[in-house]
């Protein structure tokens, strides 16, 4: 799936995340993370956003990311609708 143009997707609430998704001109996924809970989960966060941009088939793409201590059904949504919103 190629992404288009910028667009995001979440809050800054507590327990939620802002994911934010960009075209980059090189190949493959490159991810950046904040987290409030980034020494106990950050591993597990990061494993979610990049099984995630697997399954949805991206390529060429940065993703940014400040997690609000957001479960993980919630990381896969918000994504999903942030690259939908970037078609």
């Amino acid at each position: 799936m190629k992404v288009n143009k910028i667009a995001k997707a979440g809050t800054l609430e507590s327990n939620d995340i802002l994911i934010m998704v960009m075209p980059k001109d090189e190949p493959g996924v490159e991810l950046e993370l904040e987290s409030i809970v980034m020494k106990q989960f950050g591993a597990q966060i990061k494993k979610v956003l990049l099984e995630s941009a697997k399954e949805l088939e991206l390529d060429g793409v940065k993703i940014q990311a400040q997690d609000k201590g957001a479960l993980d059904y919630t990381i896969k949504a918000r994504l999903e609708t942030a690259v939908k919103r970037a078609q």
